[in-house]
């Protein structure tokens, strides 16, 4: 049977020929060298040429990233004959800054291809001057070593993955040969600084010249495959020195071969303008490739993963073979089965792992349990049964279930696709795209059945699942009765371990539905309709999130996602357990440890603490079972509290949230939530954030409470909600008390403001002087204070003087220039008149008092006089405000700078009077001045 691989193209750039390909370690890049002298490297993800290095005017014919170094290293075809030596060079760019950081003059005729130590800092280089030179480049790029052997072009060079000190060399003089780094088969030339090599042996079989070699990775079979101009394909097994097998299929010659790293695969590719795909266990062809861009020349695999590169003579391709996540299955006791390059790992949890010794998020130091067993199939699934006796592996068309213990085999068959069944020795079969298998007890078969709509794959659990092309079908597995269908696109249905709950996950959400068993049980064949029982599934929730892989802890479904995060849904709220750095797969939960054990594409596991009894307490509370919900809240650890109380808040539970949680800033928004505003005050003391206080103050005006809102604005020091709280509540006292404190305070805009309200006009001009804003002083003075007018002028005209003296000679003083300013003595008895008749009457007397836009205080001051009124009784009950008004002048802050006569004195030659307005000074004025 083929192997099950779905191939994708990611990338297809279209080009000049292409010498060679090579794929970075780490970053989603493929570096492709041309014969135009060009190196480029392409983004495979987006599809974006992000780096162009040009290395010469003639072939590239290799080129490999160094990613420790952050370097790319090639060859050129271009012949350089320089002071500092002749022949053929290496050149070494700095990927990152574009640099060409290194030239090394290393042949005499063409170098046809280069290699990377996997650890070592050393290069080798083959050439058509038949030798290979091992270089150094923490040496300087010194040649440490030469390597003859061959009497033709030397054309590949692989280093043995399984032992980096070897490394095998094809040529054109039809021999594929075997070499040491470090080996005693060398001559010392006294002539020259390097030390010459000689094969450890040849192998030979080819009948032309040979172009290429790779080593196989994966398992123990020494092997070595090549190809070469005879049109085949050979395997060697370089310990027994003889060729095990010979794929004929190529029409022309072979130019490229590769051993897949992590598939059990041979990649061929030809001048026919083919990639062939063949197993590496059967040797069988699985497909052909043909892009039409000519002739294949290289092909490029990379560890750790499914891309593989490929050149051709008109361009590159990038493609993606199946699927790239890990084979792994675990019980529920936590023994773990995984498939590593088709060979069978076991692991046990419990044996190697002291649970108070791990952290969330840390990998864990796990060992192999025994022997390897290999794998006879190219595993697609691996899954343990229900108690975890059997573990089943399918792929490649057939399917083997061994004891989980011994990994003995217990049964096989043919199958596309594998499940277990709701009893631990039941399973089925997809046996082909119209037919799926019951059996029990491992070994009998129990029926066959054709859905109606075809069968494109199975899911195993509480019913049997059978997808087709827009369909799921729901099957009972004693009788194999239609029980629902359902229209839908399933990507995997997930059960819960008690039989009601499950998942149906697709490419862009999953819908989580309760299994109502007794509802099926209880309805009659003729209630059945045509798509099965209406009532057999109740929609639970949607949530739009695309599932990568998850399991079931009682009703709480854990999962992990595209964007790399752990989480869990339970009762239609989803809890993110961890943000993962990369791509993870569920394991599954062990109730013992309280922790959810993940691992990656490389199996490497790590876990994340989940306990068990907050997953039941969150079960309870989502079946409504709040006496079961109390009784576990004990059991429950106290770090685990406040995530419990969030939970419950979002289940509308907030008072039930309050009494359990334990962080005061929770509390805090619980206690407003619940109105328990005296409880917020004790928490807010506690927190010590200005933040929480105006949150408190914010509800307590909402409730009422202006007494516990003023309070809350003292503690924030907000002066601007003291005023409008103080103001609107008409509290002449605390207004006034609030002046002094946040002038005090230097909150000078608030404190004019007050001062304004209580009529305290005198301290609030001290504001404006204080802060420098004597323009605005001035204008406030002459509206509501003309008395002083002189003094605030005066300051004024110092101010001025400083930086522009003609502006300054143009302020005029109204005490010195009484005819510029007609009113300004009315003014002056207005001010007095005010003083002494107006009082502060209470905010609620606004409905009955004139505007004071409306007022004309000469008006009232000659109704005043004409009516009698006596002014100087006035002034004389008034005398102590007035001397308390001057001593309060005194104590104010005034300008430290000494205004003399000079100073003040105008200079009228200077003064520009052309714009002043005489219309309203009369001859007597002028005749009196």
């Amino acid at each position: 049977m083929q192997l099950k691989l779905d191939i994708r193209r990611t990338l297809t750039a279209r080009s000049r020929r292409v010498y060679c390909v090579d794929l970075h370690p780490t970053e989603p890049w493929m570096l492709v060298s041309l014969s135009n002298g060009k190196i480029h490297v392409w983004n495979h993800q987006n599809q974006q040429l992000i780096k162009t290095f040009e290395v010469c005017s003639s072939p590239v014919r290799a080129g490999k990233f160094i990613a420790r170094k952050n370097w790319i290293i090639s060859d050129s075809d271009e012949y350089n004959s320089t002071i500092f030596g002749t022949g053929y060079n290496i050149t070494v760019f700095n990927y990152n800054t574009l640099e060409r950081q290194h030239v090394v003059d290393a042949h005499m005729d063409y170098i046809r291809c280069l290699a990377v130590h996997p650890t070592l800092p050393i290069v080798l280089s083959g050439s058509d001057d038949m030798t290979i030179k091992m270089w150094n480049w923490d040496k300087n790029w010194a040649c440490q070593r030469v390597f003859e052997g061959h009497s033709h072009c030397v054309i590949q060079i692989v280093f043995n993955p399984k032992d980096n000190n070897t490394f095998a060399s094809a040529s054109l003089d039809k021999t594929i040969k075997i070499w040491q780094l470090a080996s005693s088969n060398f001559t010392f030339l006294t002539f020259l600084t390097n030390c010459v090599s000689i094969p450890n042996f040849t192998l030979e079989g080819h009948m032309r010249a040979i172009n290429c070699l790779d080593y196989t990775h994966a398992g123990e079979k020494p092997y070595l495959i090549s190809g070469a101009d005879d049109r085949l394909v050979k395997i060697w097994d370089y310990q027994n020195r003889s060729c095990v097998q010979s794929l004929d299929g190529h029409t022309k010659n072979i130019s490229a071969v590769a051993f897949h790293p992590e598939l059990p695969i041979i990649i061929t590719g030809s001048e026919d303008g083919t990639v062939k795909i063949w197993n590496a266990n059967t040797y069988s062809l699985e497909n052909t490739l043909n892009y039409g861009l000519g002739s294949a020349t290289t092909i490029c695999c990379l560890k750790g993963s499914n891309m593989v590169g490929i050149g051709f003579d008109d361009g590159c391709v990038m493609i993606r073979l199946g699927k790239e996540d890990p084979t792994f299955s675990m019980d529920e006791g936590g023994k773990i089965v995984w498939i590593k390059h088709s060979e069978m790992q076991m692991i046990n949890l419990k044996q190697q792992l002291a649970i108070e010794d791990i952290k969330d998020g840390e990998r864990l130091n796990l060992s192999v349990k025994g022997d390897t067993k290999s794998c006879e199939v190219f595993a697609n699934t691996l899954a343990h049964n229900s108690n975890g006796r059997y573990v089943a592996v399918c792929g490649e068309g057939e399917y083997i279930i061994y004891t989980a213990m011994a990994l003995r085999n217990k049964a096989y068959g043919s199958a596309l696709e594998f499940v277990w069944g709701i009893e631990p020795e039941d399973f089925a079969i997809r046996e082909s795209a119209t037919t799926v298998k019951v059996f029990q007890k491992l070994t009998k078969e129990k029926k066959s059945f054709k859905p109606e709509l075809g069968a494109d794959g199975i899911y195993g659990g509480t019913l049997l699942g059978v997808r087709s092309a827009n369909h799921l079908t729901f099957y009972a597995w004693d009788t194999l009765e239609l029980v629902r269908r359902i229209e839908i696109q399933p990507k995997g249905v997930f059960w819960g371990g008690n039989g009601e709950m499950v998942a149906i996950t697709t490419e862009e959400s999953f819908y989580v539905l309760k299994y109502n068993a007794s509802v099926v049980a209880e309805a009659s064949e003729e209630g059945r309709a045509e798509d099965g029982y209406e009532d057999a599934f109740e929609v639970v929730g949607e949530v739009a999130e695309n599932v990568k892989t998850a399991t079931w802890v009682g009703d709480c479904f854990i999962y992990s996602n595209s964007l790399n995060r752990l989480n869990y849904y339970v009762g239609g709220e989803i809890v993110t357990i961890s943000h993962l750095d990369r791509p993870h797969y569920i394991l599954g939960y062990i109730p013992r440890d309280n922790r959810i054990y993940l691992c990656d594409k490389e199996l490497n596991v790590l876990s994340y603490s989940l306990h068990l009894s907050v997953l039941d307490f969150e079960t309870s509370v989502m079946r409504k079972d709040i006496q079961n919900a109390q009784q576990l809240l004990p059991t429950i650890p106290q770090s685990y509290y406040t995530k419990i109380a969030h939970f419950l808040e979002k289940q509308g539970f907030v008072s039930q949230a309050l009494s359990v949680s334990t962080d005061p800033d929770h509390k805090f928004d619980l206690a407003l939530q619940l109105s328990k505003l005296d409880l917020a005050v004790e928490l807010a003391r506690e927190i010590g954030s200005d933040q929480k206080w105006q949150q408190l103050a914010d509800c307590s005006i909402l409730s009422g409470r202006l007494d516990l809102a003023e309070k809350c604005y003292e503690a924030t020091q907000d002066f601007g909600a003291l005023l409008v709280l103080s103001s609107s509540s008409g509290n002449l006292d605390k207004v006034s008390k609030l002046a002094e404190v946040a002038h005090r305070a230097r909150k000078f805009n608030v404190a004019f403001t007050a001062y304004l309200l209580t009529q305290q006009n005198l301290k609030a001009l001290n504001i404006l002087v204080e802060t420098n804003k004597l323009p605005d002083a001035a204008f406030f003075a002459r509206t509501y204070l003309p008395s002083e007018v002189p003094r605030v002028t005066q300051l004024w005209k110092a101010e001025q003087q400083k930086t522009n003296a003609k502006v300054a000679q143009g302020i005029a003083d109204p005490s010195e220039y009484t005819n510029l300013f007609p009113s300004f003595e009315e003014s002056l008895r207005g001010q007095k008149y005010l003083e002494e008749s107006e009082k502060i009457v209470p905010a609620s007397h606004y409905s009955t008092r004139t505007s004071n836009s409306q007022r004309n205080v000469f008006e009232e001051l000659s109704k005043a006089c004409t009516s009698g009124s006596n002014l100087e009784e006035t002034r004389e009950n008034n005398a102590n405000d007035d001397g308390e008004r001057d001593e309060q002048r005194q104590s104010e802050p005034q300008s430290t700078e000494l205004i003399t006569d000079e100073d003040i004195e105008l200079d009228l030659e200077n003064m520009n009077l052309e714009n002043i307005d005489y219309s309203n000074i009369s001859e007597e004025d002028l005749l009196g001045d």
